[in-house]
């Protein structure tokens, strides 16, 4: 069974050595594990609430996108998309728009430190917020929702928007979902062994303290940057501390054990900091050196980059698209040409009340059972890893087309796809067997 790990990635600005070893690595590395399927986005929708100048937007996208794949991100094995790509993102928001609280945004951290700031300096709270700020944790939720993401790796700025999120999508199930879970309800994942790089002068890595390590600059920028990096004042020959030392911290990030002992017993004996930083820096020239090239070679093709993200968005379209007509249906935005079919359905299935009923097993996965106008068991669906499929399974059950059942000993199952979806309880014999299909094909027969 595959977990679902969704990460929205910021294109306003440039990638750093910093985001490489914070977010970058341990997310592609995540990638490559066959029980994550992993979706990465470029926020470019999140971007404009931050930035206004098209140009600056532009170019962080292309760059963040090679980056990604210069790193090594398998796009085979991950769904890497623009979330200006997927249509179905927008609409999905203003559906969960209508039903979210206005109390519970007002609540949100950065809204309300807009707030604050405009109160302290004397201006009208909502000064200079943006219905895009305001309504950034709703934009979020839609990301989240729309693939039904059961994972979502974040810092914990960003834990408040991920409860937010479920807070949302449990009220559309509510709302919507007559018993059914339309949306899994995501959970926060924080990753507490996230490696939180030193910039130039010892404070975080970080753009807004300009003390950041270019990632893919050329050989030059990385080495006068590195040279650059704040040490003490300890000569040639003078023992240095190793762990209270920023240089080391950064070396130790890309290095393996056996060449961060070895560099830690050269500080201690003496080592110059001058000779120190060119290690750190032939260290990240070899890590770095080779995907750098691959970075140029995209950066300088940026055809071949739109078509690498259009192909993820039609890989990720192939899930939107069916789901957001699964939500509009719920909502009421369906075809005129359906009304009849849908109010003459909903006749029939009260009369002989049969039912289904949704349910989540103690593992996580999801099911369903079908249960005859006794109430009795006719069937038990095996186990899916999302509500979505276990919804789209029980929608064809439904649907009115031919039924597979076939009976082996006392049980019977019903396939679909050549694939065993639902079974029976064991019956105590063959006419007690016959009967409950007989009661099976009633329920589920079709239209007339």
């Amino acid at each position: 069974m595959t977990t679902r790990i969704l990460t929205g990635i910021t294109t306003t600005g440039t990638p750093h050595l910093g985001n490489y070893a914070g977010a970058i690595r341990p997310a592609i590395v995540a990638s490559r594990d066959p029980q994550m399927d992993s979706f990465y986005f470029l926020a470019d929708y999140h971007a404009l609430i931050k930035c206004d100048d098209p140009a600056r937007i532009q170019r962080s996208r292309l760059e963040i996108a090679a980056t990604w794949l210069a790193l090594g991100l398998d796009t085979d094995k991950a769904t890497f998309y623009r979330q200006s790509d997927i249509p179905e993102i927008p609409e999905l928001c203003w559906l969960l728009t209508c039903v979210a609280g206005k109390g519970l945004l007002n609540r949100a951290h950065a809204y309300k430190a807009s707030v604050d700031k405009n109160v302290e300096a004397g201006e009208d709270p909502d000064a200079g917020v943006t219905m895009g700020l305001f309504s950034y944790p709703v934009l979020m939720a839609a990301d989240i929702l729309m693939f039904n993401a059961q994972k979502v790796p974040v810092g914990r700025d960003q834990i408040q928007h991920v409860e937010m999120a479920r807070d949302i999508g449990q009220r559309f199930n509510h709302l919507f979902g007559k018993g059914k879970d339309l949306f899994v309800l995501p959970e926060v994942v924080i990753e507490e062994e996230v490696a939180t790089l030193p910039g130039l002068d010892g404070r975080k890595m970080s753009k807004s303290y300009d003390n950041t390590i270019p990632l893919f600059g050329t050989a030059k920028q990385l080495k006068d940057a590195v040279a650059r990096i704040v040490t003490d004042s300890k000569l040639p020959g003078e023992p240095k501390d190793a762990e209270g030392s920023h240089l080391f911290t950064l070396y130790q990030a890309f290095a393996s054990h056996a060449q961060q002992a070895e560099f830690r017993s050269e500080l201690e004996g003496g080592l110059a900091w001058g000779e120190a930083k060119n290690r750190l820096y032939q260290l990240l020239e070899d890590t770095l050196g080779e995907a750098r090239e691959r970075y140029n070679a995209l950066i300088a093709k940026p055809a071949d980059l739109e078509d690498i993200l259009l192909a993820g968005a039609t890989k990720a379209r192939k899930i939107a698209t069916p789901f957001l007509g699964e939500l509009r249906e719920a909502v009421g935005l369906r075809s005129f040409r359906e009304q009849v079919q849908v109010a003459a359905g909903e006749k029939k299935k009260a009369a002989k009340s049969a039912r289904f009923v949704s349910f989540r097993d103690d593992d996580g996965s999801f099911r369903f059972r079908l249960l005859d106008a006794d109430g009795e068991q006719l069937l038990l669906s095996k186990s899916f890893a999302d509500g979505k499929s276990a919804g789209m399974i029980n929608k064809r059950l439904q649907s009115g087309e031919p039924l597979d059942v076939r009976a082996e000993g006392q049980v019977f199952s019903v396939w679909i796809d050549g694939e065993n979806v639902a079974s029976s309880p064991e019956f105590a014999d063959g006419q007690a067997l016959e009967a409950a299909v007989a009661r099976l094909r009633e329920a589920l027969a079709p239209q007339e």
